[in-house]
């Protein structure tokens, strides 16, 4: 099977830009690409092929973090606009992903992959924020209807990318934090962490470093989630899980903190978790209603879970595992669904994900949520009961990818909902919305996709197809739920928005 270049292997999502999907890291099967000569349109590398690399320049060039080849700017702008910028990396990714790419060609612009005769337009100086901007504040409010209405919504600034310096490039999630309103954790995939006001009266802060932990040279790999304690205000305890860089384990972490600041020095390892590659390392702490830790793994890596691990009940990949920290390092619900399983590793609570890239539970009904980034074709939303196997690498969405003895004698878990890479590369789960501003969505899974910036809405109570909510124009890389169950969204390179109806 073919393979996504920005999906797969994937969050980012982290995903092109983003470490947590690593989207960018394999290449997809498709025809020879590799051309002779320079000036080819595409190729911002200047390496002669089109790939996945060349994406990936155009989002560092962007968000302005990484050096690119000279020639970025020139064979880089692949909609010849005069300027490099999101649109010119998804016609990209499309490109390698082999999706028919919507190019508005200007005048002369060659197509991607053909030889420049002469350079296309020059680009400015790339701006790190998106080209449109959301409203600030949403209009007139109309009646609720009986069901979302399609495209209704957009993304409203709470926090602006140029208000966010510091702490604008490489955001993973926002924690808000326990007891203090209006302030939350803004956590960068570098292992960075700062303290945030969402209501505007203080900068970014600086509130802890684990960078020296974590390894952020691959695009998967960092910070990727922070947790408090659900006692936080009695214990002052909040969980980490990063990545210290293959092939070493993935790490859970405990550490002593206040709502200002993150003592580094009382790192406790509360469970590592077996790598054997730079991707797929999923990653979302979230705890349940019963206060039990639940964690979020991907397969580990390799094109379709080559090591076979997310089918397997003696491995902790490809799962998500609870278990209860409230002693050290933990120990095992008792109710969990593999407790007392001949070779089952009894963290397990369910299995078959891929790279679970954002994990939720319900506020009102204490069900677990989540986006599993495909290889493919196929990101899916996931309904996460206990011993529930969700089918990776047996099923990628509704479809078989695999059919061996692996696969025999099982009852799979369909996904909610899925959508193709006509759609969009990587997907990120979101929250069921329980909020009062938009009563059309109470009760609805909102989640993304990384690389579109595509919202959609999925109902919970029943299998009703999704509605798409907005479409943006940057990389949305996590949500946060405010106290009262609005929504926030979290740009990867950009700002902090709301959601809101127009």
């Amino acid at each position: 099977m073919a393979h996504s270049a920005f999906a797969r292997t994937t969050l980012t999502a982290s995903a092109a830009v983003l470490a947590m999907l690593g989207v960018l890291a394999i290449a997809p099967s498709s025809p020879d690409r590799s051309l002779a000569g320079s000036g080819i349109q595409g190729d911002v590398d200047c390496s002669g092929d089109i790939d996945a690399h060349d994406a990936l320049g155009v989002i560092r060039l962007v968000a302005d973090v990484l050096p690119v080849a000279g020639c970025a700017t020139t064979s880089g702008d692949v909609n010849c606009d005069s300027v490099v910028d999101e649109a010119d990396a998804l016609a990209l990714l499309f490109h390698v992903g082999g999706i028919t790419a919507t190019q508005p060609a200007g005048e002369g612009c060659a197509a991607i992959g053909n030889l420049l005769i002469a350079p296309t337009a020059t680009a400015t100086e790339a701006p790190a924020t998106p080209s449109s901007t959301p409203t600030a504040t949403p209009s007139d409010t109309p009646l609720p209807s009986d069901a979302p209405e399609t495209d209704g919504y957009h993304l409203a600034p709470v926090i602006t990318g140029d208000d966010l310096e510091p702490a604008r490039q490489y955001k993973v999630e926002l924690a808000l934090i326990p007891g203090v309103p209006d302030e939350a954790l803004v956590v960068l995939q570098t292992g960075l962490i700062y303290r945030v006001s969402l209501d505007g009266s203080f900068p970014p802060q600086p509130w802890g470093d684990l960078s020296s932990l974590v390894n952020f040279d691959n695009n998967e790999e960092g910070l990727l989630s922070v947790a408090f304690s659900p006692d936080f205000a009695e214990d002052g305890t909040v969980f980490a899980y990063y990545t210290p860089g293959a092939p070493e384990d993935t790490v859970l972490a405990r550490f002593e903190a206040t709502a200002t600041d993150l003592d580094e020095s009382s790192r406790e390892t509360v469970i590592s978790i077996e790598e054997h590659d730079k991707v797929h390392q999923g990653g979302h702490i979230i705890f349940d209603d019963a206060g039990y830790l639940m964690l979020s793994l991907g397969d580990g890596g390799f094109s379709g879970d080559a090591l076979e691990a997310a089918q397997e009940l003696d491995r902790l990949l490809g799962k998500v595992i609870r278990i209860d920290v409230s002693e050290q390092p933990y120990a095992i619900p008792p109710d969990n669904p593999f407790v007392g399983v001949a070779g089952a590793r009894e963290e397990i609570f369910a299995l078959g994900f891929r790279n679970p890239w954002r994990m939720t539970i319900d506020s009102l009904t204490g069900d677990v949520w989540l986006g599993d980034v495909g290889e493919g074709s196929w990101e899916e939303v996931d309904h996460v009961v206990a011993g529930g196997n969700y089918g990776w690498d047996c099923f990628e969405g509704f479809a078989v990818w695999e059919d061996d003895e692996q696969c025999e004698g099982k009852d799979f878990i369909d996904p909610r909902a899925v959508y193709g890479h006509d759609k969009g590369l990587a997907v990120v789960g979101g929250f069921v919305y329980r909020g009062d501003e938009m009563p059309e969505l109470y009760g609805w899974f909102v989640y993304a996709d990384y690389a579109t910036g595509r919202v959609w809405a999925v109902d919970t109570t029943d299998d009703s197809d999704p509605v798409q909510l907005t479409d943006e124009t940057f990389f949305i890389s996590s949500f946060a739920q405010l106290p009262n169950g609005e929504l926030l969204i979290v740009s990867y390179t950009d700002g902090i928005y709301q959601l809101v109806r127009d």
